[in-house]
């Protein structure tokens, strides 16, 4: 087994901290706690918190890291639809549910997105509810709505 690493950078978002292996990133949270400070980091990381930083300058739609996070065969349908969200587009929940052929598993896809650990690269942050309404979002709905506003997203826009 691996040995699990971390870094944390600061972004405009807060503290955020990215976890993993040198061979999968497992975690990318939002921290508020200053002692979460690691100085060793395998170059996975290291890449991770680069790709981040031109996420957050505008210079980077996707990412392309190696990622892991356990879950169940449900919970990773829904993570890899997550991935399939165009950058600067949102869906909603029942949206989301088709896309899984599931529609009467919206609340579970809603707690599955909540439970998504990898924030930012796995963009849990581009479902919205129903109207482009901003619901909950673990790391606070001013960081989702920051989100949302650095992609340049109209809410409706992939809800057409």
């Amino acid at each position: 087994m691996d040995a699990l690493y971390h870094l944390r950078i600061d972004s405009p978002v807060g503290p955020l901290l990215i976890s993993g292996t040198t061979t999968h990133i497992t975690a990318v949270s939002f921290t508020d706690n200053p002692e979460d400070v690691f100085h060793e980091a395998p170059p996975l990381l290291l890449e991770c918190a680069q790709q981040l930083f031109e996420y957050f300058a505008g210079d980077r739609k996707s990412f392309d890291l190696p990622l892991s996070q356990p879950g169940s065969e449900f919970q990773h349908r829904v993570w890899d639809q997550l991935l399939k969200i165009p950058y600067g587009q949102t869906i909603t929940y029942l949206q989301l549910a088709k896309r899984i052929n599931n529609v009467k598993s919206i609340r579970a896809v809603g707690t599955t997105n909540g439970k998504n650990a990898i924030a930012i690269i796995v963009p849990c942050h581009r479902v919205v509810g129903a109207n482009g309404v901003l619901t909950g979002y673990a790391g606070g709905l001013w960081r989702k709505r920051w989100l949302l506003d650095h992609e340049g997203g109209d809410l409706f826009k992939g809800m057409r």
